[in-house]
Formats: structure tokens, sequence, C-alpha cells
């Protein structure tokens, strides 16, 4: 049932009363038998006080400091107070610090500053080309490359894009050299860089490459300008080559920047991949309708001139055997044909072909042996046969394999057998009458 000591003051074993802490001492706590001096930097100028006051700067207070005391350390020093007068025993400030003198204590260079030895009042900032990061430095670093350090510099900053450096010592931004045309550098570059195909520069001092326009390109590195479009190709925003202009199209044109601005190529010509012009059908050949990439070879029974969009039957007397001739041949005497002919296996006019069962072949190979002319007083058109001879009125002949024609005279028993006889072929109605 014994009361507790209250804060900032003491009470020793069987008090009738509690005693109040002198200046220069606290108790911060109850039931304290004895009050604590105040530690050095702090005093207390009042009695019965629960926690001291942290000394002002400028001034220095020992260990169970009633006040504050008048600093008399001089600068480049501080005060280590060992005294029990309150007399400082001052001491050089160590390196890496800075100590005003009086009672203040060693102050820490901050970063972008140093102190190269012990017992200096200041602080020297780092000289331009060089930079502290840290905090109680003895010296600095040199700046690093990409990168410039102004006046006490706590940190590099790098060279602005558009710039670059591998200096060590540089002081402002200026001093970073400029990425030359056809280079770029960026933020911090320690060198410029050329620019890739596909772009460039044309001025000093640029962070980046500007893609070549549409209908230009750049096939090289590091240039300056971009070279407009070839004839027969396209280029895109940022080509690095010229494309061409795809099989059945084609351009002279040399801003292109798409495959769809190529021009199709027109009917009855041909345009191969990158093609300038369109290259006609060469005879023989053709092509029916635009875009294509190749002229087709005409079939056998036509022909056909340079430039064609179709080919065209052979006429009747010609023959094509082969697939894309560009002039149909004479039949060889005294053969003939019809239009379209791939062969000539028909005789001409005033022949008559003597045996229909003969192949095609033969006939063209040994036509006199198979087409003979036409016998006397009889008419052979063209693709007369044997059988087909034309008799006019007024002959006969015993049989349709026979070439042999009779006069007609006077003939003996029915009269109407002999006018039958002596009619002549049913079609030489058009020839009796010429």
């Amino acid at each position: 049932e014994c009361t507790d000591a209250s804060p900032g003051h003491f009470a020793t074993t069987g008090s009738t009363e509690q005693t109040a802490c002198r200046e220069g001492s606290f108790a911060n706590g109850t039931r304290n038998d004895a009050c604590e001096l105040c530690p050095e930097g702090y005093y207390q100028d009042q009695p019965a006080a629960a926690a001291c006051v942290r000394c002002a700067a400028g001034k220095f207070c020992p260990v169970g400091s009633s006040r504050e005391l008048d600093a008399q350390c001089e600068a480049g020093t501080y005060a280590r107070l060992t005294d029990r007068s309150g007399d400082p025993e001052c001491l050089d400030c160590p390196a890496g610090s800075s100590c005003g003198g009086g009672a203040a204590p060693p102050s820490e260079c901050s970063p972008g500053s140093f102190a190269a030895t012990a017992g200096l009042s200041e602080c020297a900032s780092c000289a331009g080309g060089t930079y502290q990061g840290e905090s109680n430095a003895t010296s600095c670093l040199p700046c690093v490359e990409g990168s410039y350090c102004a006046e006490g510099a706590s940190a590099p900053l790098p060279c602005v894009a558009g710039s670059y450096s591998t200096a060590t010592n540089l002081t402002a931004a200026g001093e970073c050299t400029d990425a030359s045309p056809g280079h770029f550098a960026t933020t911090g570059s320690t060198q410029q860089t050329a620019c890739a195909k596909g772009s460039y520069t044309d001025a000093y001092g640029q962070g980046a490459c500007t893609p070549c326009a549409g209908g230009t390109y750049q096939d090289e590195e590091g240039k300056t300008a971009c070279e407009p479009c070839e004839a027969g190709s396209y280029c895109a925003v940022g080509a690095a080559a010229a494309l061409p202009c795809e099989a059945g199209s084609y351009s002279n044109a040399t801003n292109l920047t798409a495959a769809g601005e190529c021009t199709a190529c027109p009917a009855g010509s041909a345009c191969s991949t990158g093609s300038i012009e369109p290259t006609p059908c060469s005879p023989g050949t053709f092509a029916a309708k635009e875009g294509q990439s190749k002229c087709e070879s005409c079939d056998p029974g036509t022909s056909s001139n340079q430039g064609s969009v179709a080919c065209d039957e052979c006429v009747a007397g010609k023959y094509a055997a082969n697939a894309g001739q560009s002039l149909c041949n004479l039949c060889p005497h005294p053969l003939s044909s019809v239009s379209g002919s791939t062969i000539c296996s028909i005789c001409m006019d005033d022949y008559y072909l003597r045996n229909t069962s003969a192949d095609p072949g033969d006939i063209f190979k040994s036509p006199t042996e198979y087409c003979k002319p036409c016998p006397p007083n009889a008419f052979c058109p063209t693709n007369t046969t044997l059988e087909t001879l034309v008799v006019p009125q007024g002959y006969w002949r015993a049989s349709s394999s026979s070439a042999a024609l009779t006069e007609c005279r006077s003939f003996g028993g029915d009269g109407e057998a002999g006018k039958t006889r002596c009619a002549g072929s049913e079609l030489d109605a058009g020839f009796a009458s010429r």
C-alpha cells in the first residue's frame, strides 16, 4: 500500500515522501529509486523533469547538463565532452565529413560532395566530369561513358537522344557528340548506330531513323536518303528492297506502294514477275484475257499472229500439224484440207482419191500415189473420191469403182434404160448447165 514515486521524482527505501529530480537529471517512469543524468547532447534546466531537452545547434551539453553551453571548438573540429566541468575535448573532423566548429557534431558529406582529409570545415562539391552517389565520401568517381556529370553531381546524367559519348569526363549535355546523318543514338548511348535498311536520317543529332516513305526503299545501312522504287516493282513504307510486281501485272512507274497498284497485263500479252511492260504474245500463242503471266500455244489446226487474243483455224487447203504454229502450211500438191485441219488427206480440185480406206497419214506422205488426176470428161471438185466422181450428162461409167467414162451413143433395147444410163451424175446438174 506504499505510494509509487511519480515521473520526475524518486524515493529511496523507507522514504516517507518522494524527492524531485534536480536540474540536469530526469526520471521518465514511476517508482524510480534514483534519477538519471541527462546524456551528452541533452540538458534540463528544470527540477522534477521526466525527460531532457536536445542541445540546440551551435551549443554543446555534457552529461548532466543543466544548461546549454557556448561552443568552444574551432571549425574543422568537433567536441567530445568528457570533462565534468563541461569543457569539450576538440577532435579533428573525420574524412568524409565537415565540422563547422563549436559543439556541432561531424556532418557527413552529402551525395555529390566529399571531404578527402580529416579536419575540414566544409565538404567540397564533386568537380565537373565526376560524381558521388554515396554519403560520407572521401573522393568522387569519374563520370561514365554515355553520360555527363555537372559540378556537384550525385549521379551521371545520360547523353540526350541523338547524342553519344565514350568519354568519362563530360560536364554538360552539350559536350556529347551528335549522331551524324545516316545514324542515330538513343538516350545514354556510347556510340552512334547506323540506320537499318529501309530507314534513313538526313540530319545530325537524331534519336531515331525515319522509315522510307511508300514508293521508296533503301537496301543499305547508314544512308541519308531513300531511293525511288524501281520500275516493275512496288515499295511499301520502310521497304528494304523493291518487291517485284506479281506475275500477270506490270508497271513502268517508280512510286508504287503496293502490289495492287501494278497494272493488269492486257489480253494478247503476258507479264512475268517484275515486268516493266507487257510482252505481246509471240506468233503461235495467245492470251484470251488480261492478267496472264504467260501465253498459251495455239492448238494444232490453228495459228496466230503476234499479240493475239485467240487463234484462227487454218483455212481450207492449209494445215497446222503442231501446237503453237504461227502460220498454217499449204497442203502439198495435189492435196487439200477442210478448215481447221491438222493434216491434208483429201484431194484438191481436178483430182480424186482412189482409195477411201487409206490412212490419212499415208495419203499425206504419198499424195500422188493416192490422189489421181480427174478422168477425162469427169468433174472432180475438192474432196472427190473415186466413188463420188461427177459424171456429166452424155457420159456413163460401168460402176462407182470405175474411172473410165464412156460417151453415150445409140443404145439398143429399152429407150428409157438408155436415157437413164446417160443422164450423168445427179450432182452434175450444175455442171451440165455450164
